[in-house]
């Protein structure tokens, strides 16, 4: 379901082209997916908080395929449009439940680190395997894998549907004792996307791009995998460790970017911390937000989309996506300590 979003960077070019409309216009399909994730996450799950889990998540993916065969059939442009933004609410609703169902697991660490494992590989599939298949072979792909994906959840044990839970209001005012962590989440996620979404023109001339990519990808997953063991043992720690190592690395890549071997290392290692320290970040979102059982995941999910969103606008308003990437750091750093002392 990430490769469907990742996979537009690729596909702007083609899509332009076979609808007649301008690159800018073409540019709001991502746009429209990621207002859809931040929006629809928290009125989705509103919407379907008495819903058993297992029927929720197959509704939602069920909604999803069925805007990419919409949208790989379809020759107008709008309803192009329309397709992706429906298919985004229905992305953010699964994504608002999983995150849900992870936290209540015996291990919810280890069980978000599979969920956004996923991402990971989406990251660098997402953007060559769109633009090598073209925009239409593309949606068909992310249609047929999508579709291992009913038969699985048949698997996951459901839970009963119960009578509508109370007290939505109660679950919507945890928002603003979770605003710091929230933010925190959102601003190391802006800059993780910041710099991935610039990371290959950064890395042009410099090193082989599908080797930055993949130590890019690989550090992701290894961040994630890692930030899975340890955000249930200590995840304090693994914020006050590892987010002024995540500074320093923005830093360090910012300064040595001309040197190959040092932007492919500093590639694998941003990536790392970058999931590792998000990753933990989302996990606290769920842990601390008891008060909210069923409307937690999607403020998870729509912090987590919020920085997607941000961050690539602001990388590309600058000349290197680095210096905003250690500027938004900082920034969640200063956050988190504030949200410490208070």
């Amino acid at each position: 379901m990430a490769t469907s979003e990742f996979m537009l960077a690729g596909l702007v070019p083609g899509i332009a082209a076979a609808f007649d409309v301008s690159l800018a216009q073409a540019g709001l399909l991502t746009s429209a997916f990621a207002a859809g994730m931040v929006a629809g996450a928290p009125v989705v799950a509103a919407l379907s908080r008495s819903w058993r889990r297992r029927t929720a998540l197959v509704c939602f993916l069920a909604v999803f395929v069925a805007m990419h065969v919409v949208g790989g059939l379809t020759t107008s442009f709008g309803v192009l449009v329309a397709t992706r933004v429906v298919a985004a609410v229905a992305n953010a609703g699964f994504l608002a439940v999983a995150l849900t169902v992870a936290a209540a697991l015996e291990r919810p660490g280890r069980a978000l680190a599979v969920l956004l494992g996923g991402t990971t590989v989406a990251c660098v599939v997402g953007i060559p395997g769109g633009a090598l298949l073209g925009w239409r072979p593309a949606f068909w792909a992310v249609t047929l894998l999508c579709l291992p994906a009913f038969a699985a959840l048949w698997w996951i044990p459901d839970t009963a549907a119960g009578p509508k839970p109370a007290g939505l209001r109660a679950e919507l005012a945890e928002l603003r004792p979770l605003s710091g962590v929230l933010l925190t989440g959102a601003l190391v996620n802006a800059a993780t996307f910041g710099v991935f979404t610039y990371l290959a023109p950064a890395a042009a001339g410099v090193a082989p791009v599908p080797v930055v990519l993949g130590a890019f990808g690989v550090g992701c997953f290894a961040g994630i995998t890692a930030a899975g063991r340890l955000a249930d043992r200590w995840p304090g720690r693994v914020v006050t460790v590892g987010g002024p190592l995540l500074l320093a690395g923005w830093v360090a890549l910012a300064l040595t970017a001309h040197v190959p071997a040092a932007f492919v290392t500093l590639a694998f290692t941003q990536g790392a911390l970058s999931f590792a320290v998000g990753g933990t970040v989302i996990a606290r979102i769920l842990r601390l937000a008891e008060g909210a059982p069923t409307m937690k995941g999607s403020y998870a999910t729509a912090a987590f989309n919020a920085g997607a969103t941000a961050g690539p606008v602001l990388a590309g308003a600058a000349a290197s996506p680095f210096w905003p990437a250690a500027a938004l750091v900082a920034a969640a750093l200063v956050v988190h300590a504030l949200r410490r002392r208070t």
